[in-house]
């Protein structure tokens, strides 16, 4: 069956899985988005070896030889290396018209490299993916509403939905919004802040397809599967990350990490202490939560 043909099918039937009880699913699902979440609030120093094979094989996707990596110890380390490199603005400028004359930059081809990964794993999902679009109602036509899991479940909300809303939004809330958003705030007190990848809490998205495939609701083909398994591996080893066409600056992780439960949340969202982020050089921005 076509990928198209898989997503016509569970739309009429969203519920569908292809084995196992939503509950028991679910519970194990518990268990991976907690190791997502433990390697994206890793304090242990970066597996250097697997975060430069890793980041060279994502250059390679790129059409990219192999950089020279400079690992400093902290975001704000990093500054003086990536200075005049691309911001998120200037990125832009290369999908609206005009273009700008000459080759895109390095930042904009993985991004299209990572958008393009998204889209192959999305085709293996054996059902509707949220991830596309959201799955809604049958009745209403409106967004499934976000409550407790198993509450969820039991009140008909398709497993497909609670997975996305309690492992990709979930982690994206905690490592994105509870993490890397306000520590890059408090970096860009000192100057524009050019694209950058986050390694360990770019961990959502990665987590989210890891956790499909586990649990036997994705099949993957051979280089897409591969093509996650380096950015799994990358978010396993390393922090933050500039890419340029000759050098990568990469940061290495956190030397301690405070978090606190977000209150009101169904989903066991965390989030830094105002100080709760201290890196190996001595950093430790305040920050507004």
């Amino acid at each position: 069956m076509s990928a198209s043909a898989r997503r016509d099918d569970a739309a009429k039937s969203p519920q569908a899985v292809r084995s196992g009880n939503p509950r028991d699913l679910w519970q194990q699902a518990i268990q991976i988005r907690q190791e997502w979440l433990d390697h994206g609030l890793s304090t242990q120093p970066a597996d250097k070896p697997t975060a430069e094979r890793c980041l060279t094989a994502i250059y390679a996707r790129a059409s990219r030889p192999r950089p020279r990596f400079e690992w400093v110890d902290s975001p704000d380390k990093a500054r003086s290396l990536f200075t005049g490199w691309p911001t998120l603005d200037q990125l832009y400028e290369w999908i609206r018209a005009p273009r700008p004359r000459g080759a895109p930059p390095l930042a904009s081809d993985l991004a299209m490299v990572a958008s393009q990964l998204r889209g192959a794993l999305s085709a293996g999902v054996t059902h509707a993916d949220p991830e596309l679009s959201p799955v809604r109602t049958n009745k209403t036509k409106e967004p499934w509403p976000e409550l407790a899991p198993l509450p969820a479940l039991d009140s008909g909300v398709p497993l497909a939905v609670v997975l996305h809303q309690g492992v990709r939004t979930a982690l994206h809330r905690s490592l994105a919004s509870g993490y890397y958003l306000p520590v890059r705030a408090a970096l860009a007190d000192n100057g524009p802040v050019p694209v950058c990848w986050y390694g360990q809490q770019d961990a959502s998205w990665i987590a989210y397809y890891d956790t499909l495939r586990r649990l036997g609701l994705a099949r993957y083909g051979p280089d897409e599967a591969e093509h996650l398994d380096v950015w799994a591996g990358l978010a396993r080893s390393c922090g933050w990350w500039w890419p340029g066409e000759d050098v990568c600056v990469v940061v290495d992780r956190p030397q301690a990490i405070r978090t606190e439960p977000v209150s009101g949340t169904v989903h066991e969202q965390i989030r830094l202490q105002p100080r709760g982020v201290r890196y190996r050089d001595g950093w430790q921005p305040l920050l507004r939560m």
